[in-house]
């Protein structure tokens, strides 16, 4: 291309850019048109509630009278409440759940990730808890969960029979909910990863295999590594539900017995619909917020940000 060419197409290009511009300016309008819906139902039932309740948190608010400004006083009140604490120490301790529920996720992913005749039936049975209401599944357990319940008469066979239902007993609700928990959102789990595993190459475990390795080294060193962003996204989402357990409780022992599966959101949630005290709630909602994203940098820390070659 000559000289001359070249500066007679840098000519036509300048001229184009306006109409150029103009039309990059109308597809961006268009493409904010196509959003709009979506980011008015964002701002007003995501980031709204988000800005109101922490601004909440430090008033007093009772529905009836306009939010009164008491700066730290809902936090000094909290601090002083033996429940909220009770309830914290409840949450904590549901945080066992998470990495239970990740190894029996994975090992469920792997076992149903062979090329068996009749594997999409597994896959779907595994799921079938995930989908089903919690009414159900609260009124389900609580059944199995009797004095001469399915589970009792098992625990029986082994010597460890209960006196009542282990939903009665203050040193075995808890955990007999989070078992609740644990099972029904395996399911939901094994997706995720089995879409994890399937994202990474045969071809490297072939090589593995090929190379001397056994199966646990090729799960350690190519697996588990391939694995780690999802590894992220499934702790991230399991951490912040147990810490914000509530359908578990509300349906299968609201609370009791004596307050052994008193959670913190179960507090916030008893705080707002029951004693009608918005701002101490909301208070107990912006700790369980920041205990949250807590855990969550932790979580990130551990799967050292989700990179699959770190």
């Amino acid at each position: 291309m000559t000289t001359k060419s070249r500066r007679a197409s840098r000519r036509e290009e300048h001229e184009k850019g306006g109409t150029g511009a103009q039309v990059t300016a109308r597809n961006t309008l268009l493409a904010y048109a196509f959003m709009l819906p979506f980011l008015i139902l964002l701002v007003t039932y995501h980031t709204w509630p988000v800005f109101f309740g922490t601004y909440l948190a430090f008033t007093k608010y009772n529905i009836l009278s306009p939010p009164q400004w008491v700066g730290l006083d809902n936090f000094r009140e909290l601090a002083a409440d033996e429940q909220f604490w009770s309830g914290l120490r409840n949450s904590l301790k549901y945080i066992l759940v998470v990495p239970v529920i990740q190894f029996l996720s994975i090992a469920v992913a792997m076992l149903v990730n062979r090329p068996l005749r009749g594997i999409g039936f597994f896959r779907t049975v595994y799921y079938v808890p995930v989908v089903t209401s919690f009414a159900i599944v609260g009124l389900m357990w609580n059944w199995l969960y009797q004095q001469e319940g399915p589970v009792n008469t098992v625990l029986g066979a082994l010597g460890l029979h209960q006196k009542g239902s282990l939903l009665n007993n203050p040193l075995t609700a808890l955990y007999a909910v989070m078992f609740v928990t644990l099972w029904k959102g395996i399911g939901y789990y094994m997706v995720l990863y089995l879409a994890g595993l399937q994202a990474i190459g045969r071809e490297l475990e072939e090589a593995a295999v090929i190379d001397g390795a056994t199966r646990w080294q090729v799960f350690a060193h190519v697996t588990l590594p391939g694995l780690r962003p999802t590894v992220l996204v499934c702790s991230l989402l399991s951490t912040i539900s147990a810490l914000k357990v509530f359908d578990e409780i509300y349906v299968m022992t609201q609370g009791g017995p004596a307050g052994s599966t008193y959670t913190a959101l179960f507090y916030t949630y008893s705080r707002a619909f029951v004693d009608f005290q918005y701002g101490l709630a909301a208070a107990g909602g912006l700790i369980i917020a920041v205990i949250s994203i807590i855990f969550g940098l932790i979580n990130f820390r551990l799967t050292r940000g989700g990179r699959a070659d770190a």
